[in-house]
């Protein structure tokens, strides 16, 4: 399972970033090969100064060894090895009109010191975080998870929209990162799905991603905007880098396994601002957009 979960990432890697590449039209991603001294390693694709993609990342690894001390803990588990994959991609959009997107499909396996496996899990998702909101760009997000989610089970996009609605959450803001999607972990084998029915899944979603997000980047990456409006988009970006340093758990188990930092913290968006008790004016689009993250929405109604 292991073996064909990393090639698949690997080729989906290279059918993002290509795609990627020909929606900019000028920038290309740069590859970065890396290994982990503990033992496995990736490859890092980061695009920058685009056209349309400030800054963006498509990265894969696969790592393995020890699991450290401190993730024994957070597993409640003892002395066991494990193996890691995943594929974790960020894209920050130049113009303010179109929106960030992170995604990220990811496999662990655990093993006893006799190398048989004692635990595995898929997870992953995608997720949608506008800065300016036009309700149809989130309403077609949502709509290509929901299909993807029911040709699997019919209770999927609700159990998962709403994990992501709650795990995207910036409680010390109380609000959301952004418009949701999909969010899923510790998907084990049950009676009712195997470990390959759970591949079968999370590899509909991750070749869901490009029919999600491409015709959104496409329809918004001409619109005029403002120097207010780039503004706005770097206030809410720095709401992004809050969430990724406070809370979000990926970016934990990169930091305490001993992982690249720059592939971890490729995530960060390049220009940011934080202003001191920032508020929109009442009635605008940036504050209508605040009111939205307060409360998620059923964009695809079942």
């Amino acid at each position: 399972m292991k073996d064909r979960f990393y090639q698949y990432i690997h080729d989906l890697q290279d059918t993002i970033t290509s795609t990627l590449e020909e929606i900019d039209g000028k920038a290309k991603f740069q590859e970065d090969l890396w290994k982990r001294p503990e033992g496995g390693g990736g490859r890092t694709r980061v695009i920058e100064n685009g056209d349309v993609f400030e800054k963006g990342g498509v990265n894969i690894s696969g790592v393995h060894g020890a699991l450290p001390k401190a993730m024994q803990s957070y597993f409640n588990v003892g002395d066991v090895d494990f193996f890691a994959c995943g594929l974790s991609l960020v894209l920050h959009p130049k113009n303010p009109m179109v929106p960030t997107v992170h995604a990220n499909w990811r496999y662990f396996e655990m093993y006893d010191k006799t190398g048989t496996v004692v635990d595995s899990w898929f997870g992953g998702g995608q997720d949608l975080t506008p800065y300016y909101l036009f309700n149809q760009d989130a309403k077609h997000f949502h709509e290509v998870c929901k299909a993807s989610c029911d040709a699997h089970n019919p209770d999927f996009y609700t159990t998962y929209k709403k994990k992501c609605d709650e795990y995207f959450y910036n409680s010390h803001r109380e609000e959301g990162r952004g418009v949701g999607g999909l969010f899923f972990d510790y998907c084990k084998a049950t009676d009712t799905m195997s470990m390959q029915d759970w591949y079968n899944f999370v590899t509909e979603v991750g070749d869901s991603f490009l029919d999600a997000y491409v015709p959104i980047a496409k329809k918004r990456k001409e619109l005029p905007y403002t120097k207010e409006q780039r503004d706005w988009q770097e206030i809410r970006r720095g709401r992004y880098v809050e969430f990724n340093l406070v809370h979000d758990k990926g970016t934990l188990f990169g930091l305490k396994t001993n992982g690249r930092i720059e592939s971890i913290l490729m995530s960060l968006p390049p220009h940011v601002q934080w202003q001191y008790d920032h508020h929109p004016e009442k009635g605008s689009k940036e504050a209508q957009l605040l009111e939205v993250l307060k409360n998620p929405v059923d964009w695809v109604p079942n």
